[in-house]
C-alpha cells in the first residue's frame, strides 16, 4: 500500500489524480493521510522526517524500486517517481519525454509559484497592495495566455497525449476565479480545461480529502500558514 500524506491542495490533487489515473485505487492500494495545514499538522516531527520542506504532500512507497521503502517530497518528483514506477503518462522517446518535461517544469517553476501568490495577495494578504495584487493577477493572466497559445495547436498540454504535464496543471487552474481570470479570454484553454476534469480518475483525485478542507479565516491559522510559525526554527 502506498501511503500518500496529504492535504486537498492543487499539489495535493496532482498526487491523488496521478494514483488513480495510473490505476491505484483509493483504500485498496494507496492511502491518504491528513495533513492538516492550517493546524500546524506540517510541521510535527514525524512529517518532517519525510517531508523536510514541510509542504504537501509526500509520499512513502514501502515497495521502492529496490524493493525497499521509498520515501519522496514535492509533487513534481512525486509524479515522475509514478511515472516511472507505471510507465504511464511519460512517453519513452527523449523527444516527447522532454517535451513533457518542459512543460511539467513550467509549472512547478511558473503556475504553482506565480499563481500562489496570486491566491495570496487576492484572498490571503490582511492588507490588499495594489502593486502585488497587479503584479501576481497580470502574471496569472500571461501564464494563461501561454497556455492557451500551446493549446491552438495540440490537444493536450505538451502534445498530443495526455501526460503529467496535464495531471501537474489542472489543479492549479480550478481556483481561475481566485487568479482573477476571465474564461472567456482563453478559449482553448477552458476547452481543455473541461475535458480533463471530466476524466473518472480526474473527479476522484479532487474529491480525496476534500471534504475536510474549510476557509482559512482565523488568525491562528493564518499564523501558521504566512506568519512567525512557518519560520520557526525546528
Amino acid at each position: 500500500m502506498i501511503h500518500v500524506y496529504s492535504w486537498p491542495t492543487p499539489n495535493g490533487h496532482k498526487v491523488h489524480i496521478m494514483l488513480e489515473e495510473c490505476g491505484f485505487k483509493l483504500g485498496r492500494d494507496w492511502q491518504a493521510h491528513p495533513i492538516d495545514i492550517g493546524a500546524g499538522d506540517q510541521f510535527q516531527p514525524e512529517f518532517l522526517k519525510i517531508s523536510p520542506n514541510n509542504k504537501v504532500p509526500a509520499l512513502v512507497d514501502p515497495n521502492g524500486p529496490d524493493g525497499k521503502p521509498i520515501s519522496l517530497f514535492e509533487s513534481g518528483a512525486i509524479l515522475l517517481y509514478l511515472a516511472a514506477k507505471t510507465g504511464k503518462f511519460l512517453p519513452k522517446t527523449d523527444r516527447q519525454k522532454f517535451e513533457v518535461l518542459q512543460w511539467l517544469m513550467f509549472q512547478m517553476g511558473g503556475v504553482g509559484p506565480m499563481l500562489g501568490q496570486a491566491h495570496h495577495f487576492r484572498i490571503y494578504a490582511p492588507e490588499k497592495i495594489e502593486y502585488a495584487v497587479n503584479r501576481y493577477s497580470n502574471e496569472a493572466k500571461r501564464l494563461y495566455t501561454v497556455m492557451n497559445q500551446q493549446l491552438t495547436s495540440h490537444r493536450y498540454i505538451a502534445g498530443n497525449s495526455y501526460s503529467i504535464a496535464d495531471i501537474a496543471i489542472f489543479p492549479w487552474l480550478r481556483s481561475w476565479q481566485n487568479q482573477g481570470i476571465d474564461w472567456a479570454d482563453y478559449p482553448q484553454l477552458k476547452a481543455w480545461f473541461d475535458k480533463i476534469g471530466q476524466r473518472p480518475a480526474v473527479q476522484r483525485g479532487v474529491a480525496v480529502l476534500a471534504a475536510l478542507r474549510k476557509p482559512l479565516t482565523g488568525d491562528r491559522e493564518r499564523d501558521i500558514l504566512f506568519g512567525k510559525t512557518q519560520y520557526q526554527k525546528r
